[in-house]
């Protein structure tokens, strides 16, 4: 693949954007990256890229809080559920026309934007999560692998937990984390991460962590509702971009 410089420009912004929106409300870099990536190439090269920043940045996330180990004695069934299922996911990488998998990427952004401006907020009792922990945990997995998004249903299900707001971002990061590494080994042993993408991945650390700083300041001088609901609508019309995009093709 020839990466020219305004590829390269392309990429770079689009790190940056996500770990601004990822500093200010501790989500949304896999999902800004993979819904303007995938305007510009394919959904596993999209998804390749961004394995390096997310990583970094959710280990970043997941570290900072001091929960660590209550959070993971209270979600590990879902977590394990969530990395182990990811390779099922990724089969349909080299199976399916990618045209469908980005369709359902389009979806789920779609609905993932769509439930957050309506205000949706699943519940659940804490007898009803321990038992539902895993499930969610494997849907989530197979989506992730065959789309690249860790959102649907993975955040709904941390959300209602009840959780304080700093142990849902350590919870979102530790759930990224796993993702964004199972992930990068089922795409590996699916031969669909080249020395190349690695590369142009590792480049976009620098302006993802930038972007993440970044973000944590606009944090303290912008309403977090405000910016939420922008982020909101900017994912559900490039879901529905996405989504009609696939559907022509």
């Amino acid at each position: 693949m020839d990466y020219d410089p305004a590829l390269l420009a392309a990429i770079t912004g689009t790190f940056l954007l996500a770990g601004s929106v990822k500093g200010v409300i501790g989500l949304g870099l896999p999902t800004v990256t993979l819904g303007l990536m995938t305007l510009l190439l394919d959904l596993p090269s999209a998804m390749a890229l961004l394995v390096v920043p997310s990583l970094a940045t959710n280990i970043w996330q997941a570290s900072v809080g001091g929960n660590a180990r209550a959070i993971f004695s209270r979600i590990w069934p879902f977590l394990v559920a969530a990395t182990v299922t990811v390779w099922i996911g990724a089969l349909a990488l080299s199976r399916v026309d990618l045209s469908y998998l980005s369709g359902l990427l389009g979806l789920l952004l779609v609905a993932y934007a769509a439930s957050g401006l309506a205000g949706f907020r699943l519940t659940l009792s804490p007898e009803s999560a321990r038992r539902s922990g895993p499930l969610f945990g494997a849907v989530n997995g197979v989506l992730t692998g065959m789309t690249g998004s860790f959102m649907v249903p993975g955040v709904l299900y941390l959300q209602a937990l009840g959780l304080s707001r700093d142990m849902l971002v350590q919870a979102m990061g530790m759930l990224f984390t796993l993702s964004t590494a199972a992930l990068a080994l089922a795409l590996g042993q699916s031969n669909l991460v080249s020395a190349e993408l690695g590369m142009v991945s590792a480049l976009g650390l620098l302006p993802a962590i930038l972007g993440m700083v970044l973000g944590q300041k606009i944090r303290g001088r912008l309403s977090e509702e405000l910016f939420r609901s922008v982020f909101l609508i900017g994912v559900l019309l490039l879901g529905l971009y996405i989504t009609a995009q696939a559907a022509l093709a």
